[in-house]
Parts: C-alpha cells; sequence; structure tokens
C-alpha cells in the first residue's frame, strides 16, 4: 500500500509547484496544505516542530516522514514511480550519464538560476521594490545580470534540442520549468529567448500537466 502524500506548501511559490507538477505528471494523488510564508504561518512553534525546524516550505510529506528541499522531492516522486504502478512519463533517464546530465542541470537550477530569476520575482511582485531593505536594492542589478546569464545559458542549450537531456521530458525540465514561466514577473523579458518560449510550450503541452494556479 502506498504511503499518503502530503506537500506542505504556499502555492504561489515555483519551488512548491516543481512538486505538484511531477506528481501531475506521473499521475500520483497528492493533498496540498497550504502556507502563507508572508504571514509568518511556517514559522509557527506548531510548523517548527511537527514539519520543517527551519521553517522552510516545500516539504513533501510520504507517510509519517517529511523531506524538505524541492528537488530532493521531485526525486523522490519520480524514482521508482512506475515501477510502483503509476501512470504517466518517466521523468529519470534509464542512461547513467543522462541521469548525471539531468542532476547536473538540477543543480544549475539551483544555484544559478533560482537565487537569482526567483529571487527578484519575490521581491518585485510580492515585497515590492519601494519594500526592499537597502541591501536588497543593492542586489538588484547583479541579480537580474545573473538571471539573465542563466536564461542565455538555457536558451542556447534547447536551440538544438526539445528538451534539456535526451529526447524525452526529464526532471530538469520540470525544475527549470517551474520559474522560468513566471520570470517576467521578476523583470525579465522571455520574447528575448525564442527557444526557451517554444521549450515552455512543450512542457505547458504534456499530459497531465497542471497550471501553477490549478486548485
Amino acid at each position: 500500500m502506498r504511503e499518503q502524500l502530503v506537500l506542505h506548501e504556499d502555492p504561489r511559490s515555483g519551488n512548491c509547484y516543481k512538486i505538484r507538477l511531477t506528481a501531475a505528471l506521473l499521475g500520483l494523488p497528492l493533498q496540498r496544505v497550504d502556507y502563507d510564508i508572508l504571514r509568518g504561518e511556517t514559522r509557527t512553534p506548531d510548523f517548527l516542530s511537527k514539519i520543517n525546524a527551519h521553517g522552510r516550505i516545500p516539504v513533501l510529506q510520504v507517510g509519517t516522514r517529511f523531506l524538505p528541499e524541492s528537488n530532493a522531492a521531485c526525486w523522490y516522486l519520480a524514482d521508482g514511480g512506475e515501477r510502483e504502478g503509476t501512470e504517466g512519463v518517466g521523468l529519470i533517464p534509464e542512461d547513467r550519464f543522462a541521469r548525471a546530465e539531468m542532476l547536473r542541470w538540477m543543480f544549475f537550477e539551483q544555484y544559478s538560476h533560482e537565487p537569482n530569476i526567483a529571487t527578484l520575482r519575490f521581491w518585485l511582485l510580492y515585497v515590492g521594490e519601494a519594500n526592499l531593505a537597502p541591501q536588497q536594492r543593492e542586489q538588484i542589478l547583479m541579480k537580474r545580470a545573473g538571471g539573465e546569464e542563466a536564461l542565455r545559458q538555457m536558451n542556447e542549450h534547447l536551440a538544438t534540442r526539445d528538451w534539456f537531456v535526451g529526447e524525452a521530458v526529464s526532471l530538469a525540465d520540470i525544475v527549470l520549468f517551474a520559474y522560468t514561466h513566471v520570470a517576467e514577473a521578476g523583470g525579465f523579458r522571455l520574447s528575448d529567448y525564442p527557444a526557451i518560449c517554444a521549450w515552455l510550450h512543450r512542457v505547458a503541452a504534456l499530459p497531465g500537466f497542471v497550471a501553477m494556479d490549478s486548485p
């Protein structure tokens, strides 16, 4: 019997959306529990003692166990999913080198992409530039440059292929899609990256796809 999957999330977060999208593409049922990070709902004593002592989301609950970090949660859902009888696509390549390539892009997302593109989206869309601390405002140009470089590398890679790894969609595509498709909320112009735009349409056309704002 499969353990119940519960996602502790803020639905506005791309990191949370990655997990929902992975589950949807694999046909896995996922219960959702919402928190508002702007209201400090992940910093309550109850959350810190029961869900994540670091006060962060997303957290994937598997039965009575708790798994933080979005890309780790995506890996858990995709690894062995089809062996458990789920329907849908396989999101982890069988080839050893391709799996390493997929991880390479997942690390790229966390180190080069998300800290720039996701951070600017959060600052500008939810906090507001006027409400940023002085040190945050000073970082905007640096993060803009870092985000543009990440998008440039992605666009160059996708110019000659449909997916980031091999001939099929993988977790690399899912984790990069989450914040890329909403990058314009952070001031990035996606029309400057035609290969990325075409790839975004391919991901959105996948069977089982769910939008970020899906209930």
